[in-house]
């Protein structure tokens, strides 16, 4: 049984972390069995749930994360600042390239994106704001991974890395050495390692241009179009060194 059902916020947190990309709606006996608590605990901590405003209800009878759980995530401060300073030289990448443009941090061993912008004819793409892969998984977490602390790159690569394709790059030896080459060369270009459809092209963002590693941008091209990666690696530094230098300007200024 988990420590935290024996609290009343544990078991908030648990109806909570019952949502997610591939569960977004849910019936109040789906969320019971995903959480393994009784059906009447389940709809009491739904009930007062959807009373502050954090679940809602469609009009299916199913349950989804509420609009007031939203606006207090968007107040998180780790990423509030890093997305103002990020959009706008997001959007001016967007301009350049007219493809899917991410921004993403590595909270432990994960993946979380935090912002995105992308146009009707820009490919899909399986990420979106809010969802978390492996730090393995995408070329922007391996940015990321490259610039983690030791024990955290031991513990990604220690462990058996899921194939998401044909093309996953699985062996831990030519893991590092691509961690090695993205710290040299500070792009990654990532070919169809998540998704058979897609290439992505990455690159680390630093509080200031010399400053510790704090997110990760990335362009997500189509995989006809894979020829192209190479010539988003200009923009995409460009983009990245500019978010550094304003986030290192701000960090000065606040200090």
């Amino acid at each position: 049984m988990s420590t935290t059902r024996s609290t009343a916020a544990g078991k908030v947190l648990e109806v909570l972390a019952a949502f997610d990309r591939e569960h977004p709606a849910q019936t109040l006996s789906e969320i019971a069995q995903r959480t393994g608590l009784a059906l009447s605990t389940a709809h009491r901590v739904v009930s007062e749930l959807a009373a502050w405003g954090a679940l809602e209800r469609g009009e299916d009878g199913s349950w989804h994360v509420g609009l007031r759980l939203w606006e207090i995530a968007a107040g998180c401060p780790r990423t509030q600042i890093l997305r103002d300073v990020a959009l706008p030289f997001m959007q001016d990448l967007y301009e350049v390239t007219h493809e899917n443009v991410q921004l993403a941090v590595r909270e432990g061993t994960e993946l979380v994106f935090v912002e995105r912008i992308s146009g009707h004819r820009s490919v899909e793409l399986l990420t979106g704001v809010g969802t978390r892969f492996p730090v393995g998984a995408t070329g922007m977490g391996r940015v990321l991974l490259a610039y983690a602390p030791p024990d955290i790159q031991g513990e990604v690569l220690g462990a058996p890395q899921r194939a998401w394709t044909p093309h996953t790059v699985t062996d831990p030896r030519t893991l590092r050495t691509q961690l090695d080459r993205i710290r040299r060369e500070q792009v990654f270009v990532s070919d169809r390692q998540l998704s058979e459809s897609t290439v992505a092209v990455a690159a680390p963002v630093r509080i200031g241009r010399k400053g510790p590693v704090s997110a990760a941008l990335g362009i997500v091209i189509t995989a006809r179009g894979g020829s192209g990666a190479r010539g988003l690696r200009e923009p995409l530094l460009r983009a990245a060194y500019g978010i550094s230098d304003e986030l290192g300007r701000r960090t000065r200024t606040t200090d």
